[in-house]
């Protein structure tokens, strides 16, 4: 059990780490010469591994109040043909950088809801990106999908594009609970869709619950997590409700006295781990859970699980296209947003330019100390380069040393290692090798990220 006293002390803003730098330090405007420059580069150095490809599809149907997500709210399908033309335009332009045709090693479709779009159109837009690449041999194609609007076709057709993974956005099974964040879905849906992509043969079906939601109690996460393991997901992620009204207006419309205090919010946490502890899942990363077959076990356990913007991965590529509104795009040493709203991403793309706008290149102290984060956050542990020895023990010793009087790791020679209860307090270990939020304490009480727990 973690005591009070750590909750307090270490429920803090700071962030999720899906990338280091992150992005609110991130240049507001980067120079889209330097990133084609940047992309080329680095595409045609590693070619024959293959890239990522992550494809944004913003559009709901009804707003879901617990949601920071970039997305767009309509009833209106006639807006996924528009949408549809301006990927493949992205598409072709970014194609048209690469000295050969790309090798797709994971394609991986977020939102929004991907599901918001027909059968037919997502099979016509995949077709065509498909079409002008070669898809890896030990290829990784996922997606997001809704319980209230996956339907058999949209799972067959898919499936027979290559993919084996979905991802069903369940968040909590609760009627009050649904009801309080606008997501209504009956568990017999979720049964339902979930016995459908069996059938048809996904190998891996994931659930997205979130803790920390208003209203939720330590009965309540039991039963939704109990529900969730009778219907036996290959993987979980058990995330924590990010609180963020000054980004997510849709978050206005709760009234903060139904959340959990951060206590509370850890004891149902702890609750969920427990029941996934006892039903055989094992305890990966941050915020994740999986059965000992599934391929993030495995890969987590031969020492390759990666993360990335699109959460933790089984893929490890050098290069990540982002495709669509806000989507993000990555070489290892540079980052790219796209535009944040439909409107200006339609503009730059049909003016023949890539929709980029925010970004980042990164120093190479960048790239190290973005490598501690992230052995971190897989492996729960790393080890330092000497050239980081004097920056480290400056900056981030302090923090480590007291982290470490608090139990939450061990520090040995140029070696880090989280304990037991570390894995508790991931993203404040993390934390501690960010230099660009140890050296910017003086904006440490600005509201930019949700609290550790």
């Amino acid at each position: 059990m973690v005591s009070a006293k750590l909750l307090e002390k270490y429920n803090v803003p700071v962030p999720r780490y899906t990338s280091y730098p992150t992005v609110p330090y991130w240049k507001d405007h980067i120079d889209a010469g330097q990133w084609v420059k940047t992309f080329s580069e680095r595409f045609r150095g590693m070619s024959k591994e293959g890239v990522s490809l992550y494809v944004h599809l913003p559009f709901c149907e009804s707003l879901c109040t617990y949601c920071g997500c970039n997305k767009k709210i309509t009833g209106n399908h006639s807006v996924e043909a528009e949408y549809m033309s301006a990927i493949l335009k992205e598409w072709e332009l970014y194609t048209a950088l690469m000295v050969e045709r790309p090798i797709i090693k994971e394609l991986h479709l977020g939102g929004g809801t991907p599901t918001f779009f027909s059968p037919a159109n997502l099979e016509i837009l995949l077709s065509a990106i498909l079409d002008r690449s070669i898809v890896h041999p030990e290829h990784e194609f996922s997606f997001e999908g809704h319980p209230n609007n996956t339907t058999r076709e949209h799972l067959e057709r898919l499936y027979q594009l290559g993919f084996r993974r979905v991802s069903f956005g369940i968040q909590d099974n609760d009627p009050e609970v649904q009801r309080i964040i606008n997501r209504v879905q009956p568990f017999e849906q979720v049964q339902h869709v979930t016995e459908m992509a069996r059938e048809i043969g996904y190998k891996s079906i994931n659930f997205d619950l979130i803790y920390g939601l208003p209203r939720q109690t330590e009965e309540s996460i039991a039963r939704t997590v109990n529900q969730s393991i009778s219907l036996r997901p290959d993987r979980v992620a058990f995330y924590s409700y990010a609180h963020v009204p000054w980004t997510s207006r849709g978050q206005r419309l709760f009234d903060e006295h139904d959340l959990p205090s951060a206590a509370e919010k850890i004891r149902l946490y702890q609750t969920g781990k427990r029941l996934f502890s006892e039903n055989g899942y094992h305890d990966i990363g941050m915020d994740h859970f999986a059965l000992p077959q599934d391929d993030l076990y495995l890969v987590s356990q031969a020492g390759k699980l990666h993360r990335n913007f699109m959460g933790y991965t089984t893929q490890s590529t050098s290069l990540l296209i982002g495709l669509g509104v806000s989507s993000i795009s990555s070489t290892g040493n540079a980052f790219a947003q796209n535009a944040k709203t439909i409107h200006n991403y339609y503009n730059q793309i049909s003016s023949g330019k890539l929709a980029i706008e925010k970004g980042y290149f990164l120093s190479e102290e960048d790239v190290r100390f973005g490598k501690y984060i992230l052995d971190i956050s897989c492996k729960r542990a790393t080890d330092f380069c000497k050239e980081d020895i004097p920056t480290i023990e400056e900056f981030c010793m302090p923090v480590l040393k007291m982290l470490e009087t608090d139990g939450l790791l061990t520090v040995h020679d140029k070696t880090v290692i989280v304990t037991t209860l570390g894995k508790n307090f991931i993203r404040n270990i993390c934390s501690a090798f960010d230099l660009h939020l140890l050296r910017n304490k003086a904006n440490a009480g600005q509201k930019v990220f949700s609290n550790a727990i």
